[in-house]
């Protein structure tokens, strides 16, 4: 028995949900193999490298796949291949994914290139805009500063103030929203002006220019008065503004929209999107898949190795292989569940190793939040597709797959074409509403 609450400490940290790998990170599994050939690099890095135009492209899957870090390792490929790469996250300082529109997205790009590119392109377009505008926004800036008397920092630090009120304040959001909807073609309009300046600028190897905004595909479906959709507003009704960035351009998009019924208007628009799939650790036919399921264990590993490299993950990190085992098919391959269900089992030991109990029991605090996900009218939804392991085109499946109790599969077939299949996920099978769908579907 290994008794250290320093080694626990560490181990729980080590599987932190929601941190994304920085690229080259050593903890870094490649799971290509077993995500049906998903390669970020090649469908969308490689695109961009043959263009000779701007490109503009979509990336999509379930929130907590790894989307985040295989854009980083993005990031890091095209800044290996003569591009500078700006990459945010819309949601940490601009927008709140709870009420995200077009002018918030538009704003929190403006900002985020201002800091990024301030150093090698001359602002003055973006901030002679903004003192245009001042008068109607500095009471939503909430500052008494005139616009004039501020050096340039000052005015950036004024314009980032707006921004953050856009996420932070919920009662000037429609305001500031309102002010900016009129003008948005001219803020495009200096912003290319910017970002020209900053091309000719570029440091030394540079050649090529790329915004990537993650992030985007935690945005929460809202529906106007009419029935239309903040996505269809965002994605479709502006996508001539989003694609219209003077610069290479990756969006992520909630994936309940990349599979709504205006899937084939998204490819039109933008040639996509990519999407992430989960890593299998079933087949098709429910049997354990067992690449997948090492690669999964793999995962684990790779964290544990930093911490204790000289303890055995099957008998000493956890008390036997079937409780590793059961840990890790209960993920059901979806990256963020397997290292919150870790660090919640870890959570729940006092000493090395992790028991099989303690391993149950977050996968018992993990089911109910699902249960409580799903509504009445979709345990059958849910039951029917655990048989069929096909989705229907219909509002209460995607916002299945948006809560992730639904998950996309792929898998190459006997011509060696891929071809995607869904499942439910592992969590729910064992939920008694869910049975009791089976029992009444059979």
């Amino acid at each position: 028995m290994v008794d250290s609450s320093d080694l626990l400490a560490n181990l729980y940290n080590a599987f932190n949900p929601f941190e994304p790998l920085p690229a080259g990170d050593p903890k870094y599994v490649d799971c290509l193999d077993v995500r049906g050939d998903a390669n970020i690099e090649r469908e969308l890095g490689h695109r961009m490298r043959l263009a000779n135009t701007n490109t503009c492209q979509l990336y999509s899957g379930h929130r907590g796949a790894g989307k985040s870090t295989e854009l980083l390792r993005l990031k890091k490929y095209l800044e290996n291949r003569q591009f500078y790469v700006v990459y945010f996250a819309a949601d940490e300082e601009d927008i709140d994914s709870e009420d995200t529109q077009y002018a918030d997205i538009l704003l929190a790009c403006t900002r985020r290139l201002l800091k990024d590119l301030k150093e090698i392109a001359n602002p003055d377009p973006i901030l002679n805009w903004l003192k245009s505008r001042w008068e109607d926004l500095k009471d939503l800036a909430q500052t008494p500063l005139e616009f004039e008397s501020l050096g340039v920092e000052a005015k950036l630090a004024q314009f980032a103030k707006l921004t953050a009120n856009l996420r932070t304040v919920p009662g000037s959001r429609q305001k500031i929203r309102q002010k900016i909807a009129p003008y948005t073609v001219t803020l495009i309009q200096v912003l290319n002006e910017f970002l020209a300046d900053a091309k000719k600028n570029l440091p030394t190897g540079k050649t090529q220019l790329a915004v990537i905004v993650d992030n985007l595909d935690r945005m929460v479906l809202v529906k106007d008065g009419d029935g239309r959709t903040n996505y269809e507003e965002v994605f479709l009704d502006r996508s001539e503004q989003l694609k219209a960035l003077d610069c290479h351009l990756i969006y992520t998009v909630p994936i309940s929209m990349a599979y709504s019924t205006r899937a084939t208007d998204l490819r039109y628009i933008y040639g996509g999107p990519e999407i992430l799939p989960m890593i299998m650790v079933n087949t098709l036919k429910g049997e354990v898949y067992q690449l997948g399921l090492n690669k999964v264990k793999e995962v684990i590993n790779k964290r544990v190795r930093k911490i204790a490299p000289e303890l055995s993950l099957e008998n000493e990190i956890f008390d036997s292989p079937q409780t590793l085992d059961r840990l890790c098919l209960m993920s059901g391959g979806h990256v963020r569940n397997l290292l919150l269900l870790t660090q919640d089992a870890i959570g729940r030991t006092e000493e090395l190793p992790v028991s099989e109990n303690a391993v149950l029991r977050a996968i018992t605090q993990a089911r109910d939040a699902h249960r409580r996900t799903v509504e009445d009218n979709q345990w059958c939804l849910l039951a029917e597709m655990s048989c069929s392991k096909r989705i229907i085109n219909d509002n209460l499946y995607r916002s299945l797959m948006y809560n992730c109790c639904v998950l996309e599969y792929r898998y190459f077939d006997d011509d060696g074409e891929m071809q995607p299949w869904y499942d439910i996920h592992p969590l729910i099978k064992g939920i008694p509403e869910f049975k009791e769908a089976v029992q009444k579907l059979s």
